[in-house]
Parts: C-alpha cells; sequence; structure tokens
C-alpha cells in the first residue's frame, strides 16, 4: 500500500474538524491509541493498540516539510500481549506515542485529528492507493487539494513523525 501524506500542528482542532465538515465526510470514530515503536533495522516497527483496531504497522517514509510518500504493510491481528512481548524482547522499544484520534474519510482520504500526549494537537490527512486505482499523480493533486483548502501555512507542517518528536523531547 502507498500513501501521501501531510501532517500539521494546529491550535483549535474544532476550527478544521467544522471545516472539514462543510464537505459532509464519513465519520469513522474516535480511536485512544498506544503506539510503541520498536528498533528496526530498516523502515520502522509500531504495534498499535486501540479500540477500534490492534495492526502491526511496517513502513518507510521520508522526512520532509509538506507531503510525503510511504511505503506501507500492515498486519491486523487480535490483541495478545504475547506479540508485544515478542518484539520488545526481539527489538527493543525506542519509543511510545499515545494519542486520541478522531477520523473521517471522504473516497480514498483520511483525516486524523490527533491530541497526542506531551505534543499537543495536530491534523494528519492520507490519501491512500491500495489496488494501484489511483496514480501517484492523481494522489498528489488530490492531496495538495487539501493542504490549501485547509489553508495551513508552511510553518505549520511538520517533518518528523510523533516519534521523533517526542525522543527530541525526552534528550
Amino acid at each position: 500500500m502507498k500513501n501521501l501524506e501531510f501532517k500539521a500542528s494546529i491550535s483549535n482542532l474544532k476550527e478544521y474538524e467544522e471545516k472539514l465538515l462543510t464537505l459532509h465526510p464519513k465519520f469513522l470514530g474516535t480511536e485512544l491509541q498506544t503506539d510503541t515503536y520498536f528498533n528496526a533495522t530498516n523502515g520502522r516497527l509500531k504495534l498499535r493498540e486501540s479500540n477500534l483496531k490492534n495492526i502491526l504497522i511496517n513502513y518507510y517514509r521520508e522526512e520532509s516539510s509538506g507531503t510525503k510518500i510511504a511505503e506501507v504493510m500492515l498486519y491486523q491481528h487480535d490483541p495478545n500481549i504475547m506479540l508485544k512481548e515478542i518484539l520488545t524482547e526481539q527489538l527493543g522499544v525506542k519509543v511510545i506515542v499515545n494519542k486520541k484520534r478522531k477520523k473521517y474519510s471522504i473516497k480514498n482520504a483520511v483525516f486524523h485529528f490527533d491530541i497526542v500526549a506531551d505534543l499537543g494537537t495536530f491534523l494528519e490527512v492520507e490519501v491512500t492507493e491500495t489496488e494501484e486505482l489511483f496514480s501517484l499523480e492523481k494522489m498528489q493533486i488530490e492531496i495538495d487539494q487539501y493542504l490549501q483548502f485547509f489553508e495551513l501555512k508552511k510553518d505549520q507542517l511538520i517533518s518528523a513523525s510523533y516519534s521523533e518528536l517526542l525522543m527530541d523531547i525526552e534528550k
């Protein structure tokens, strides 16, 4: 699966959510997520535990401000403490990210309104291609439209992941 995404630091989640609601998105739910990042040798590996679904996520993503492309592999599983214990034992934990995430979708775009513990509030938009129905060029046009729609300023866009931002704080 490929996706294009951008993440922005925003001070007023409600304002941006109300703006999105004018487009009549589908509400996907509110998740309480714990993402445990492991010391992976290639890319990133995180175990997402939430009230909606549990996923092991392996991904590769460039770190740049603005939109970024990511290659993602997902493994959805039933909650099982042994998976986390095995990954922790074999790889070690890099960092843990706790967040509350409200999600909406429009076609192949997903909108995340995040409250991240120790970091603040963020808007993340992902345009996803799972079955090669959308070319990278069409995905770029779509995500650029949302970037303009939300009227985000360049200094609001974040190049780092939540995990990296938290590790910077811990240094």
